[in-house]
């Protein structure tokens, strides 16, 4: 049976309105966020669960999947949407209404906390690969809350920084992607961010969640806070928040235990913030402004009305019995098969000199402080707690006939937001310690084995920023002691983003595994002894240093004053490499493959609404393998500054030794716009210039078209 909202909201009282515009405690203890309803006019509860890496139903288990610049990695939103659905599967499974996430923020500096859990540097990217998320979520009867809107680049400071950042680039960069969840996956929820941007609080920010999301992209689902994200009452509810979490202080959220059990982990100089201890806004205040006149109750009840949409659209009006589609999957031998394929999809090969894929009758030393161990992600509200996981150290177990383990240095300590005795780190997962880790043992093992492994990784966590992107403690020293001693070495990174690489012309193979949760160490034997392609291709570019990225001075990073200066612009990621001709050790989209792909004929059509671009490929090398062709679009007519390409289009097949096809991939003529602060979207008529290659810097063919 349909609700009819506006019948429902005028049967409320002000008393019950306001129960509903924010949340409270979940009775179960089970939710992340919990909307309580009313049971007198009809109104199911809502229930919401952390979600971006797998679901985080409090206290339950569920698949841990590889982290979502893994994901993103893939360069496949068919594969995103296979995600997606698995996602609205488990939180079907645990009785959640709805998921937060995806998170598509643009990765903006290599040392955001959290980078690992959104996609890319590039909006196109970041949408396409958030569309498919959301659509698949959404396909389960659950709703997708994308997030954090808008520029939450950062997590120092995250409650007060103010993003000082253009119209123009919020709209060419930070906002495509959350445009795209809106008009093109229609997702039912956003999420605010922490921050200010150009000094407002996102909850209170009426110009970009009312103008912007709600009117100009005709947004009609729910606009929620972060949890304590929301900074006033009247503000926000004339802006356009449509609902706080979780709505209740802190302290009734984890009572007596919020310093213990959710708590922002130790810097080397003492305790980083804690969780804003902020009223329930929405609450008594909110009431008060009602009574007042100071916010009209037709205010309110257009909030409840989207969320009663929202109830609507995932079912919750339906009778008992009719929503067997809400039944959910969990843990299921798909989940876990589909958790592995990610993270093989996700997997970029960086180098590789003929040493990869290794044979089975190898003797392989695997070395690594934490290789025993599946890097599961990294810290905050995206811990997923898994059935089963496999360490690197047990994946190859199962497939080298000879395999040694060393440590080398001592474990690197791993992030958690959650306090939890019962689970150990990776750093302990085997109950070992750093007892007895040396070098000198690493060495050794080298030199007695056909082929050294070096499992290295970061730590990465919300709530804090990296420090800097070297590989922590004495990994980098390990890596250059074991690829002096060992005859062939293949190092494999478990990072969260980019990370300096000062022994790379030392080794003969590198992969980037990112964070590839419960499948880690399957997937990673599948690729090593080849039995799968390692398909991905960078979504983010590896600079040498820190210094060649556009955040690399403190004013732009992390700021000062409370402000982080948005001084780049449109220059974001490989824009910025190329606007300041920076070499990058690894440009965006790049990734090898067992197979050799030959580009043949390549030419562009125009059609009714653009361009048809059309590659022909072969594969000419020996083994199966999937190849992204990858399309760019130069805006040489503008008459303002424009990147020298930016990624328009792109398009992932996967080929049998011999086989031949013939890639296509449109191109609208909003590609070639640009957005002029006065006059909004302008197309740069004149010729551009349309560029076909394998990364960014690859480019395999160039044409000029008239716009």
């Amino acid at each position: 049976m349909q609700s009819d909202s506006t019948s429902l909201v005028d049967d409320l009282t002000l008393e019950e309105k306001l129960e509903l515009v924010h949340g409270t405690l979940d009775p179960d203890e089970k939710a992340t966020g919990y909307v309580p309803g009313n049971d007198r006019v009809g109104v199911p509860p809502l229930t919401m669960v952390d979600g971006p890496l797998g679901v985080r139903a409090l206290g339950e288990q569920a698949t841990a999947f590889p982290s979502s610049i893994a994901l993103a990695s893939s360069w496949d939103p068919d594969l995103a949407r296979e995600f997606g659905a698995a996602l609205g599967r488990e939180a079907a499974a645990h009785d959640q209404d709805v998921v937060l996430g995806p998170g598509v923020n643009i990765i903006r500096t290599p040392h955001s906390g959290r980078n690992f859990e959104y996609y890319s540097e590039d909006p196109h990217l970041a949408g396409r690969m958030g569309v498919g998320t959301i659509e698949g979520i959404q396909s389960e009867g659950v709703a997708a809350t994308v997030k954090h809107y808008v520029a939450n680049n950062q997590e120092t400071n995250r409650y007060e920084v103010s993003a000082d950042v253009s119209e123009r680039a919020l709209r060419e960069i930070y906002l495509p992607a959350f445009r795209a969840a809106v008009e093109d996956a229609d997702v039912l929820s956003v999420m605010t961010a922490y921050n200010r941007v150009n000094g407002v609080h996102m909850s209170d920010h009426e110009h970009l969640l009312s103008n912007v999301l709600k009117d100009e992209w005709g947004f009609d689902g729910l606009v929620v806070s972060d949890w304590w994200g929301t900074r006033s009452a009247v503000d926000a509810a004339l802006a356009g928040l449509d609902l706080e979490m979780p709505g209740v202080d802190l302290e009734a959220y984890l009572p007596g235990e919020a310093d213990d059990e959710m708590e922002a982990p130790d810097d080397e100089d003492g305790e980083l913030p804690p969780l804003p201890d902020v009223p329930a806004y929405f609450g008594e205040p909110l009431r008060e402004a009602v009574e007042s006149g100071a916010v009209d109750e037709s205010v309110l009840d257009e909030k409840i009305e989207r969320l009663l949409r929202v109830m609507e659209a995932v079912g919750r009006f339906e009778a008992e019995g009719e929503a067997d589609a809400r039944e959910g999957e969990l843990d299921t031998p798909e989940h876990r098969r589909l958790a592995r394929d990610i993270a093989v999809e996700g997997t970029v090969m960086l180098t590789n000199d003929g040493t990869l894929p290794l044979d089975e009758s190898d003797s392989i030393a695997l070395i690594g402080p934490n290789a025993d161990a599946a890097k599961l992600g990294g810290g905050g509200s995206s811990e997923v707690s898994p059935v089963t996981e496999t360490s690197p150290r047990e994946g190859l177990a199962e497939r080298a006939a000879d395999l040694s383990f060393e440590r080398g240095v001592s474990p690197i300590a791993e992030s958690s937001f959650f306090d939890d005795e019962d689970e150990p780190t990776a750093a302990d997962a085997d109950g070992d310690t750093d007892a007895g880790a040396s070098i000198d043992d690493a060495v050794a093992a080298a030199e007695a084995a056909d082929c050294a492994v070096v499992v290295a990784q970061d730590d990465a966590t919300e709530f804090k920023d990296r420090d800097h992107i070297e590989l922590p403690g004495e990994q980098n020293e390990l890596i250059s002691a074991v690829a002096d001693a060992a005859d062939r070495t293949v190092v494999v990174l478990r990072t969260s983003g980019p990370v300096e690489l000062p022994w790379l012309d030392a080794v003969d193979a590198v992969l980037e595994t990112w964070y590839p949760g419960q499948a880690d160490g399957e997937a990673l034997a599948a690729v090593l002894f080849g039995d799968d392609d390692p398909s991905g291709r960078l979504p983010v570019t590896f600079g040498r240093s820190a210094a060649d990225y556009p955040t690399a001075d403190e004013a732009a990073f992390p700021g000062t004053d409370g402000s982080a200066r948005y001084d780049e612009g449109v220059f974001v990621g490989y824009r910025y490499f190329d606007e300041h001709d920076v070499e990058p050790l690894f440009p965006f989209g790049h990734g090898l493959s067992y197979a050799t792909f030959e580009y043949g004929d390549a030419t562009v059509s125009e059609t009714d609404d653009g361009f048809e671009v059309a590659v022909d490929l072969r594969n000419v090398g020996e083994r199966p393998g999937k190849e992204v062709v990858q399309v760019y679009a130069r805006k040489s007519s503008a008459p303002v500054a424009c990147p020298d390409r930016e990624l328009v289009a792109f398009d992932a097949v996967t080929l049998e030794p011999g086989e031949k096809t013939t890639v296509r991939v449109s191109l609208d003529r909003d590609d070639f716009a640009y957005y002029d602060e006065d006059d909004g979207w302008t197309a740069a008529t004149g010729t551009n210039t349309i560029l076909v290659g394998r990364s960014s810097r690859d480019v395999r063919a160039t044409f000029d078209v008239d716009v």
